[in-house]
């Protein structure tokens, strides 16, 4: 009779502060450095790992069992299929077991192999949840050897090499290379996602990283889109003739992308056409009109976030993933804060008075999370409707 074994260690975490974690690898093999946050969501773990804000981040899911529903082609988020996000790791609780939905096209596993990116397994994620909430979050480096050798000098080389997303331009990374139109509109489960046939207006949307579902809200909407760089001037946006303009997320530091968005998006912003910023946009736009931008103790990346839309009085329960925020204190006269995060008393959105200008921290368009925030895009393009003398559509229905 042998004596129990204990499984080696196939993956490992590092933070900076020393804290070594190990478990099993999964997804890609190798290693890599990032800064680690949590996430709270219970669904959507494709959606987050295809999310473009999360260029930089290892991310630790709260919730134990990750890849149950498995992965498929309809729910990534990065605009490009073949794109990766930019996602350095990803940490769970639970080893990943076999799908169990309709939808599934692929495990997890296979298919983190093929985005490149790396995961460890048997973490416990409370544990590491409640550090990042005590002391903030951290750098870390993430390794997957099948063979259980690790090399830790050089992860450790890797970890300090890593500069931290203060003072990094990420956006320019995984924005697009070239200019391109969009008109396909949200999924349905009887006819998957439809396309707009007779577009009523043209938005031009700045992507800094943008995700798919936000394109297909607008599209829903009326809108055909007209993608352009992160990089692209105020003439090069308004040389498409838009109706309304679009600032779109993004990843890293709000204050080092500002250096060529800023200039842009004050020059858009005196032509008084409708503008709509969601998460990098928000916080550039914050820039735009004077404040500031702060990081964040441990950040906001969940889908069951309570803000409080201060123009009505309504709660919703939002989407958010950011680790910047704008300082609510920074904020000059002529600028209001319309929107709250109950969670901390940060700020959650703002709107320039007496201008078709507006924008929020978190996600409306629900990929993952609730729906409880779509009518922002019913309000933007309301802007563009009573610039054009057309009706409003009323914010609480749901347009189909």
């Amino acid at each position: 009779m042998t004596g129990w074994q204990q499984k080696p260690a196939t993956a490992l975490l590092i933070l900076d502060d020393g804290t070594r974690l190990e478990g099993h690898g999964i997804g890609a093999v190798g290693h890599s450095a990032g800064e680690v946050c949590f996430n709270t969501a219970m669904t959507g773990y494709q959606e987050i790992l295809t999310d473009p804000s999360y260029a930089g981040q290892i991310i630790t899911f709260t919730f134990p069992h990750i890849g149950n529903v498995g992965t498929n082609d309809e729910d990534i988020e990065t605009v490009n299929m073949a794109a990766l996000s930019g996602v350095r790791g990803c940490v769970l609780r639970a080893d990943i077991t076999n799908p169990s939905n309709y939808r599934a096209a692929e495990k997890l596993d296979a298919w983190l192999k093929k985005r490149n990116i790396i995961g460890i397994s048997g973490i416990d994620t409370r544990a590491l949840t409640a550090r990042i909430r005590e002391k903030g979050m951290p750098n870390g480096v993430i390794a997957h050897a099948p063979d259980g050798y690790f090399h830790e000098p050089s992860m450790v080389a890797e970890l300090k090499a890593f500069p931290g997303l203060e003072g990094l331009d990420l956006a320019k990374e995984v924005t697009t290379a070239q200019t391109y139109h969009w008109d396909q509109t949200p999924w349905s489960r009887t006819g998957g996602y439809g396309k707009l046939e007779n577009p009523e207006f043209h938005v031009v949307a700045i992507d800094y990283g943008a995700k798919r579902n936000i394109l297909r809200q607008l599209a829903h909407q009326g809108a055909r889109v007209t993608v352009v760089p992160a990089t692209a001037t105020a003439r090069d946006v308004l040389s498409h003739n838009p109706d309304g303009i679009f600032l779109s997320n993004g990843p890293g530091d709000p204050a080092a992308t500002g250096k060529y968005a800023v200039p842009t998006i004050r020059t858009l912003m005196e032509t008084g056409k409708p503008m709509f910023g969601i998460c990098l946009g928000h916080q550039l736009l914050g820039l735009a009109v004077g404040g500031r931008t702060e990081k964040m103790h441990q950040g906001h990346h969940g889908a069951n976030h309570p803000v409080k839309d201060l123009t009505t009085g309504k709660v919703e329960i939002t989407s958010m993933n950011h680790g910047f925020a704008v300082d609510t204190g920074s904020l000059p006269a002529g600028v209001t804060q319309t929107h709250i995060s109950l969670f901390d008393g940060s700020n959650a959105g703002l709107s320039v008075d007496g201008k078709p200008i507006f924008s929020v921290q978190y996600h409306p368009e629900a990929s993952p999370g609730p729906h409880d925030s779509h009518y922002l895009f019913t309000r933007f393009l309301n802007l563009v409707r009573e610039q054009k003398g057309l009706p409003v559509t009323p914010e609480h229905l749901k347009l189909e």
